[in-house]
């Protein structure tokens, strides 16, 4: 079975992870946008990789669905895989329409029964583990970031074919008018992270200490929806179903009670640890640890106990 892994030149830790995931059911093959990172390819195991040369127009969905589908008519691959991020999403969606076939999101897994590629997703807020398949070939699979953790398999070397997009009509209409960087703070993305620390209206506003045991634990920082609200934190770290939704190895929640639109966004987490003062909070029903304390306290103890170590 062969997966093409739509992959940016150099891949994130989320590609990283979906050519893992494709590796564990099939023959991966990349597709690029742009020259490719052999060297970070080989040591992910994949042998054979399309080069897609976009005219060095911006990478915008329109046009990399563009490129993408010219290398399904080259590589026909049984499956696409994709990060199913804002730009996946929208890159698989025109897949699944130019190929009359069918894309599913958020894909935490992936195996093999017959001839066809069986993905898991949770659905409903994350209360139930399903199971899908596409009928038509190829289907399109959008990995969800730190579903699945990534490992190396290294190879000799990678084949690489270059192949030069054409733009379609619609991606030759769109024109970029602005864009706007976000400042990077050197921290992992938010639903890329193995490790979030959140803070709620428990900080009080005052975020040092959980960007200070996120930092020293290599993770993002997150929040809920009332401390973006007030103004506390950028709106980008917010947990929940109209923010980020997460799936980290581990998540420490901080001054936050629970709300239902943010334990929607976190309880795919593997490990879930609790600080509250509250002993009643409903986020301590998902918790595999809990401290009921003074977030300041508990958070100077667990930083302090860190450095010590």
């Amino acid at each position: 079975m062969r997966l093409l892994v739509v992959v940016p030149a150099t891949p994130s830790s989320a590609h990283r992870e979906a050519i893992t995931a494709a590796r564990g059911v099939g023959t991966p093959v990349a597709v690029t946008l742009g020259d490719p990172d052999l060297a970070a390819l080989a040591e992910l195991g994949v042998s054979q990789a399309v080069a897609l040369d976009l005219g060095g127009r911006p990478q915008e969905p329109t046009l990399v669905a563009d490129g993408v589908l010219a290398a399904v008519r080259q590589v026909e691959p049984d499956a696409v895989v994709l990060v199913s991020s804002f730009a996946g999403k929208a890159v698989a969606a025109r897949l699944a329409v130019a190929l009359r076939s069918a894309a599913i999101v958020d894909v935490t897994g992936l195996r093999v029964e017959g001839d066809r590629v069986i993905a898991s997703k949770t659905v409903l807020a994350g209360t139930w583990q399903t199971e899908c398949t596409v009928v038509e070939r190829p289907a399109i699979l959008a990995m969800k970031p730190a579903a699945v953790r990534a490992v190396p398999a290294p190879v000799d070397g990678v084949e690489v074919t270059r192949l030069a997009v054409e733009p379609s009509p619609a991606a030759g209409a769109l024109r970029r008018e602005s864009r706007i960087e976000r400042p990077r703070s050197g921290r992992p993305a938010l639903d890329e992270a193995r490790v979030v620390v959140a803070g709620g209206r428990g900080t009080d506003g005052d975020f040092t200490l959980v960007e200070e045991l996120a930092d020293l634990l290599g993770g993002a920082v997150g929040a809920t929806r009332v401390a973006t609200d007030e103004g506390w934190i950028d709106h980008s770290a917010q947990i929940g179903q109209t923010g980020t939704m997460i799936s980290p190895t581990l998540y420490i929640g901080a001054g936050i009670s629970g709300a239902v639109h943010h334990t929607a966004g976190m309880q795919a987490a593997q490990t879930v640890v609790v600080i509250n003062s509250d002993p009643e909070a409903p986020l301590f029903e998902f918790a595999d640890f809990g401290v009921v304390g003074d977030l300041h306290d508990v958070l100077r103890q667990a930083i302090d106990a860190l450095r010590a170590r």
